[in-house]
């Protein structure tokens, strides 16, 4: 018999950064690449298209994060707003039952493209989310 093999939950992640774990993160989209598909009509064939892999893309990496007093990713976004690009690889990090890191995606050249911060309402409870979106060149499941 086959040993049974249960799939991870969506809750338990890390976010590394250079190696350095940035702060828990309640949200984390983005996760695809895709080969682009070129199609063409090859000699007098009329009745199908061949298809060739084109440019492989990268979807950038959004991070939703409660907002604390950490400035670390909001003044890497400010120093790209200034000019001053500063590209960095990192790891989306998925943990077993016990905290064992499980399945880890690592990504290249990613800067902080998009800051969002996090909506307000006085007559609201509900924890204040600033968003982060991070531009990647490659991504890859190791």
């Amino acid at each position: 018999m086959a040993q049974r093999i249960d799939p991870y939950t969506d809750f338990r992640f890390l976010v590394e950064i250079e190696g350095v774990a940035q702060a828990g993160f309640a949200e984390c989209d983005g996760l695809v690449s895709e080969v682009e598909v070129i199609e063409y009509r090859e000699g007098g064939d009329i009745s199908s298209v061949r298809k060739i892999p084109g440019l492989t893309k990268y979807s950038n990496i959004t991070l939703k994060r409660g907002l604390t007093n950490s400035r670390d990713l909001y003044d890497w976004h400010l120093s790209a707003i200034r000019g001053n690009v500063e590209r960095k690889n990192g790891s989306i990090i998925v943990l077993d039952d016990a905290g064992r890191e499980a399945v880890r995606w690592n990504f290249s050249n990613g800067w902080p493209s998009k800051y969002e911060g996090p909506s307000l309402n006085a007559k609201g409870n509900t924890v204040a989310i600033e968003t982060f979106t991070i531009t990647i060149e490659s991504l890859e499941r190791a």
